[in-house]
This record gives C-alpha cells, structure tokens and sequence, in this order.
C-alpha cells in the first residue's frame, strides 16, 4: 500500500503494479466467490472475475429477466449459475449486489449462511451505514469488506475490455479473520479497479448519495435543463440549445478534462471561452453550494436513506420510474438530443 499526494493531502492507495493480478489470483485460490445479484454491478464483476480466473458463481432468483440474461451472458444453471441461498451456500465470499432494497428483503437468507470465516462484500456503504433502518447486521466472525468501483457495472465491463481501469473505493468494517485487506484488495483488482483508494463505509455512502444527486446526475440534469430553457426561450432552435448544453460538454469537453484536468481545457479553448468560465464559475460555485450543503445534510441524517428505502420498495417502484424517466426522455431537449445522436459520424 502507497501514500500518494492529492492536492497536499496524503491518502493510501493500492495499484495493479504493487497488487498485480497473479497475486491476487494467488490470494483467492481457495475461495468460492458468489456475485449475488446481477442488475446493475452483479454483471460487470462476475465477467470480469470469470474472465480473470477466479472461482466464481452467480447467485440470482430463478424465473427473473437477471437469470435470463445470466444465462445469456454464459452463466449455465447447476453449473456457475445458482438460486440465491444454494449459492451463498456453496460461497467463502459473498458479495452482496443486489438492490439496496433488494438486500433488505434477502438479508435473512444470506446471513444464515454466513458461516464462521467467509466474507460479506460490498459495493456500497448502504446496508451497513444505516443498519439501524436496514436490520443489516453481520455475525461478528465473518469479515466485511467493500470495493466499490466509481462508475457503472456497464463501465466497469466496457473499460475491462478495453484493457482499462476504473477506478474503485476499498474499505474494511470488520476484520474477522485477519485476512480482510488481502481479500478485499485482492476483489478489487479481480473485478477490474484501475486502482483502489481507502475509504470507510460510511464516507462511501455519504459521498455515494451525494455525488449521485449532485454532479453525476440530479444538478448536471437540472444545469443541462436550466441552461436548455434559457435558450429557447430566446428563440434559439433545439439543435443549438442542446449542442452548447450537452453535446459540446459530452463529446468534446469532457474528454480535454479527463485527460488532463480543468485549467487544461480552459486553456486549450479559446481565448473569449477562457475568459468567460474563469468569470463565471465562481458565481456557480456560490449559487449552487447551499444547495449541496441541504443535500450532504440530509444524507448525514439519513432522510435519503430512508427515502429510498420507503420508494424503492414498494410493488409499483419500477413502474413509477419508468413513468418519471419517460417524462425526462420525451422533454424537448432529450428528443432533440436523441436526433444530434443520430447525426454523429459514427452513426452513419
């Protein structure tokens, strides 16, 4: 483990070049790995663990479109594909995938195969952080760990073959065994972390929940729909409007930003955009930080937790959403969007 420098502040980190691959196919070659779940993160882990050669099962309720994809991933049934208890049975670590929600519901049928000496896996700090509202309580002689990579389970698979990274948070809540760093290091370079900083469960999930409604989804939806607005309003067209809103951001900013951070594209747009942004965003920043402030707060209470615990878990959630993501996508912008995607180069 490295102490690396980010911004003045020394933080540990753990690369493939000090945890390679052999080692940690070495660590877990007596392990049986359950990826219990396959909806959002089960999928990209368990490939990349089977792909990388680790002894691994999927774990997935029966008669589900999950098990049918499972199958169609290359998942045979009795063989590496099983129901969710016979799978936690045959298990020495398993890591829990499903839903938030999800975990709460099957929690009683995984603990009761929590045996002296296995390993319960997180990719979230959720069920454990508020496991006062979840009922999520290990036995005291099992580690738990968590490795959550910084992205989707979809990213995590493309950029695994792409012979990439992404980048993931680890952290351990109870070391039972005394072998509770190897294993969870050993996980994260197995389903495909570029590198793995430490983290606590806790701090994963407040940054998790606020990172989620804020700059990874709810403000840049609520920036992209305000500035959209604005647009049109004075009489520019919806190519336009969405072109300067999302599509320049998306596939010609981003990218610049990426590859060598914020005062790099500054710098390499021009001189009128430069001039601009370093004007403007600073009246951003003070606009939109008391909103951040309500959420972290929230989070830290844990009204978000029990927000999504109350809605996800009801029969009609999934039709609901889908109305509410519905509403989203047949919004001006996200049709006109649609039709700018369309016109990409590679599209035609």
């Amino acid at each position: 483990m490295a102490k690396m420098n980010f911004g003045g502040v020394e933080e540990n980190v753990v690369t493939r070049e000090e945890y390679p691959l052999a080692k940690a196919l070495e660590t877990l070659k007596d392990e049986t790995i359950a990826v219990i779940g396959y909806g959002v993160q089960g999928p990209g882990q368990s490939l990349n663990l089977r792909d990388n050669g680790f002894n691994v099962i999927v774990g997935q309720r029966k008669d589900s479109k999950s098990w049918d994809k499972a199958i169609a991933d290359g998942w045979v049934p009795g063989e590496n594909l099983f129901d969710i208890e016979e799978a936690c049975q045959k298990a020495t670590i398993i890591e829990y995938l499903l839903s938030d929600a999800g975990q709460i519901s099957v929690w009683p049928t995984v603990k009761k195969h929590l045996t002296a000496g296995k390993a319960l896996y997180f990719s979230h700090g959720f069920g454990i952080t508020y496991k006062e509202r979840t009922g999520i309580v290990p036995p005291a002689d099992v580690d738990v760990i968590l490795v959550a990579p910084k992205g989707s389970g979809t990213s995590l698979r493309r950029m695994f073959l792409q012979g990439r990274g992404l980048n993931s948070s680890y952290a351990i809540f109870q070391d039972a065994t005394g072998k509770a760093w190897d294993r969870v290091i050993a996980l994260g370079i197995g389903v495909g972390s570029g590198y793995l900083f430490e983290t606590t469960f806790k701090r994963e999930v407040y940054s998790d929940l606020t990172g989620e409604r804020g700059t990874l989804m709810g403000a840049i939806q609520g920036i992209f729909a305000a500035q959209y607005d604005v647009l049109r309003a004075n009489g520019h067209t919806p190519s336009e409007a969405f072109n300067e809103t999302v599509e320049e951001l998306s596939q010609s900013l981003m990218p610049l930003i990426a590859e060598n951070g914020m005062d790099w594209m500054y710098a390499n747009c021009s001189t009128t955009a430069q001039r601009g942004a370093v004007d403007w965003w600073k009246k951003f920043r003070d606009a939109t930080r008391p909103v951040f402030e309500e959420l972290y707060s929230e989070v830290a209470c844990g009204n978000e937790a029990q927000r999504s615990i109350d809605t996800n878990s009801q029969p009609d959630y999934r039709s609901k959403l889908e109305e509410e993501l519905r509403e989203m996508r047949e919004t001006e912008m996200w049709q006109a969007g649609a039709v700018v995607r369309k016109l990409r180069p590679e599209n035609n």
